[in-house]
């Protein structure tokens, strides 16, 4: 690496000092997005779990074997949804979940597996490989969460599954586990599981008054709109405590480098002005 003068080094800490600034700007910009969009998600998360218990407490006391949603098959062929973000500069919060769609899919590669990608991060990288993919979004994240693009993708798998076209649906997004985690979660989508080691008796029993079937129908329509919807609103969480995360960090590594490089400024001028003098000292020495 060629000697810096002080000049240039000067303009090198010039340059940190303007790319601190943006980071330390997106920083407070994200910030701002992950409180509302924390808001929307801890004001959806009541609503999705008093549906599932509904959706639960309905499908524990019929036969599954009369409502084509709930027929569980041998699973040959596969939907992962996988949610990723539209933008980067999040860390690790694209590459993670990427990761771990990977890992599903290598693990079923004796399955046929297909992806249906909201987000467009995952599209792009999932569309120059080799995987069959249904169907992709981008530009999802860059407003509100489009709550039309989860009842599409649902309908989507809904036909897809009743169709016979696959025998299980998964869905895969980061979900945030407390204010300041969050991690990737991958859930089946499709048929409908009741929790592992529970019964009929555990369950609560409701009196029709409509027809019980088309009534399920409909409630399991909804479940699975606003299941996907409020995946979509776990991960754009997610992504703004990621990215606010990832720019802090930037801004505080930028501060390190500025101070970094002023000593090196430092010492290069004391270096700068030590050669002058030690030249003015000889031209006054010869000149005696």
């Amino acid at each position: 690496m060629p000697k810096l003068s002080p000049r240039d080094i000067r303009r090198k800490i010039q340059g940190i000092k303007n790319t601190r600034r943006i980071t330390n700007a997106m920083k407070v910009v994200s910030a701002a997005k992950l409180r509302r969009a924390q808001e929307l998600l801890y004001s959806s998360r009541p609503y999705s779990d008093k549906l599932y218990e509904l959706v639960r407490d309905l499908i524990a006391h019929i036969d599954r074997e009369t409502l084509p949603l709930l027929k569980e098959k041998e699973e040959r062929k596969i939907d992962l949804i996988l949610v990723t973000a539209d933008r980067g500069l999040a860390g690790a919060f694209n590459s993670n979940i990427i990761r771990e769609a990977e890992k599903f899919l290598e693990e079923r590669r004796d399955k046929k597996v297909s992806l249906i990608l909201i987000g467009r991060k995952g599209y792009q990288y999932f569309s120059k490989r080799n995987y069959p993919i249904v169907k992709g979004y981008d530009e999802v994240f860059r407003k509100e969460v489009n709550f039309g693009i989860a009842r599409e993708v649902s309908e989507i798998v809904r036909e897809r599954f009743v169709g016979e076209e696959v025998d299980a649906v998964y869905l895969m997004n980061n979900e945030m586990i407390t204010r300041a985690s969050y991690k990737p979660i991958t859930r089946k989508f499709l048929p409908f599981e009741l929790p592992e080691g529970g019964s009929r008796e555990d369950y609560s029993v409701y009196n029709f008054e409509v027809e019980e079937e088309d009534f399920i129908k409909r409630i399991l329509n909804l479940y699975l709109n606003y299941q996907l919807y409020r995946a979509m609103v776990e991960s754009n969480a997610a992504e703004h405590f990621a990215r606010m995360v990832a720019m802090d960090n930037a801004t505080k590594n930028a501060d390190d480098l500025v101070k970094q490089w002023t000593l090196i400024f430092n010492k290069a001028r004391q270096e700068s002005i030590t050669l002058e003098l030690i030249d003015i000292v000889g031209a006054a020495e010869a000149m005696k």
